[in-house]
């Protein structure tokens, strides 16, 4: 994303001024990282694999509390609510930018209640079908769906999600019409593409559970351009459906309120723990992810357009939560 219209901090020029030798100390006791999704999952990993560096550097424990349900607002919302003093943060995945535009009362505003820290990464999902299916290429399964509309399946963690949003754009833009398979949750998703249930199981290479080149095929990625880790697999946009840039992500975010020295050091505390080698090496090789490690103003931008392109999607197509 080249957009930056979004301020650092929504904070007074005074309070922007004002020395951090102003502020009461911090950290002054355990901090905590919401998880807003259950243990195990991508963010859940993502917490844990900073958790030590972080609190090395911060000289105080961190603490990964996991707050699961309604596509991880529950967890933010937790966040939303709580004081403004730099013990409480949160790591999101992409439904965050969603959730507005889906789920009617969440329980907070995420422009007014919440402040952007970091883009820690982002993914291309990737579109794959099962080794026992025909298809090489994604112009291969465009084929057939036009020959049979609404009888190839694809698979996603669920309604809502942003595959599922990818998915709904590309059948617009490429005038084709297949099947949503939604599950709940990036597990038995993955079960089912490994037991060949579906045509078209989507989602990112940790979502799809190391499949990717043994029992799936990759046949195309969702980025506008293509990532660094699949290098030799085209985009959507190569192969034929163009407009197509959609990329899972994962962000922490802070209380809005929270004082801007503070904001910096856990900021700075984040860049340094994605710094570390071991940390580098796992979230690009198992999880693939390709670490972005942005200032604030930039996720600030990226957040405020994802939430304009997929808001538009969920209204466009009337999609909703169940």
């Amino acid at each position: 994303m080249t957009l930056f219209r979004r301020p650092l901090l929504a904070l007074p020029a005074a309070a922007l001024a004002r020395p951090a030798l102003a502020q009461a100390p911090w950290p002054n006791g355990p901090i905590r990282i919401i998880a807003p999704f259950p243990p195990g999952g991508s963010v859940d990993t993502i917490c844990r694999l900073l958790q030590p560096h972080l609190a090395a550097d911060l000289g105080v424990p961190v603490v990964i509390e996991n707050r699961p349900g309604a596509s991880g607002a529950i967890g933010t919302a937790v966040l939303a609510r709580s004081q403004a003093d730099g013990n409480s943060w949160a790591m999101v995945f992409d439904t965050h930018a969603v959730n507005p535009a889906l789920i009617s009362n969440p329980g907070f505003d995420t422009r007014r209640d919440l402040v952007p820290v970091m883009l820690v990464g982002t993914s291309p999902m990737l579109i794959t079908t099962h080794n026992s299916r025909p298809w090489r290429n994604l112009q291969d399964v465009i084929a057939a769906a036009k020959a049979r509309p609404d009888t190839l399946t694809y698979g996603s963690i669920g309604n809502g999600s942003l595959a599922h949003l990818t998915m709904s754009l590309m059948q617009q833009q490429g005038d084709f019409r297949v099947v949503h398979v939604p599950y709940r949750g990036g597990g038995p998703m993955s079960a089912a593409a490994a037991a060949g249930e579906l045509d078209m199981p989507m989602a990112t290479n940790a979502g799809l559970g190391g499949q990717v080149g043994q029992t799936l095929r990759p046949l195309a990625q969702t980025g506008g351009r293509r990532s660094p880790l699949f290098p030799d697999l085209p985009t959507v946009a190569e192969s034929g459906i163009p407009g197509i840039d959609s990329l899972a992500w994962w962000a922490a975010i802070g209380r809005a309120g929270t004082p801007a020295p503070i904001l910096a050091r856990f900021h700075a505390a984040l860049a340094k723990a994605l710094a570390v080698p071991e940390v580098r090496a796992r979230l690009s090789g198992p999880l693939g992810i390709d670490i972005v490690g942005s200032t604030p103003e930039a996720f600030g931008a990226f957040l405020d357009t994802q939430m304009d392109i997929w808001g538009r999607v969920v209204r466009d197509n009337n999609i909703r939560p169940d």
